[in-house]
């Protein structure tokens, strides 16, 4: 019986122990989310922000946010959408988002994963995905107020992008179509580069948000 009183005080301690821990580490989680959005949302100190950070509160996309994505746009609300409109959305492509694109879509082209195949191509080195660098584009829709779903798409590629290149999309609204469909104009640039990699259009809808 004494041993069996130890085995069971040990195993308390043990499910104590993981609890407090369990504990710890949603607080830290929870205090690190509070200040990544924080950091998104515009402060009311007074003080002047880089005008790529403000986000509006209302923007939904900000719940998965990266600190090192930065976007602007030039409505908040839906309703006012008009000819003119602008979101621009910029981030670094990284290897890491390289190798997790090829793994999720399964292009595993070496051009964009083997060092040594690439620098014998004409690019010299390896290179993001196409269809990745495109995918910023879609990023800068989901800014959009409301919620956009795309329609059609039609690129046209003008220069690759190198591994951790800073690259933006920027789309702009250049017609209403009525119904709540919209054409948009669509180009993604490599910053570090000071160059255009893709022009294209887009035809989306913005649908109103669900009620939460």
């Amino acid at each position: 019986m004494p041993y069996q009183n130890r085995g069971e005080d040990n195993l308390t301690a043990m499910t104590n122990a993981w609890s407090a821990m369990t504990r710890g580490f949603l607080r830290t989680a929870t205090a690190a989310n509070r200040a990544a959005v924080s950091a998104m949302v515009p402060s009311t100190d007074g003080e002047d922000e880089p005008e790529t950070n403000r986000v509006a509160p209302s923007v939904p996309s900000v719940d998965y946010a990266d600190l090192d994505w930065q976007f602007d746009r030039t409505v908040d609300d839906p309703d006012h959408i008009s000819v003119g409109d602008t979101v621009t959305f910029e981030k670094a492509l990284t290897d890491e988002d390289v190798r997790a694109f090829a793994a999720v879509s399964g292009d595993t082209n070496r051009l964009h994963l083997d060092e040594d195949f690439a620098a014998d191509t004409r690019f010299g080195e390896r290179i993001v995905h196409g269809t990745l660098v495109s995918g910023l584009i879609s990023a800068a829709l989901a800014r959009l107020p409301g919620l956009t779903i795309y329609l059609s798409q039609d690129l046209e590629f003008s220069g690759p992008v190198g591994i951790d290149d800073r690259v933006s999309a920027r789309v702009e609204i250049v017609e209403d179509l009525g119904n709540d469909q919209y054409r948009l104009e669509t180009v993604v640039r490599d910053e570090d580069d000071d160059a255009t990699v893709i022009d294209g259009e887009a035809v989306v809808l913005i649908d109103d948000l669900p009620a939460e």
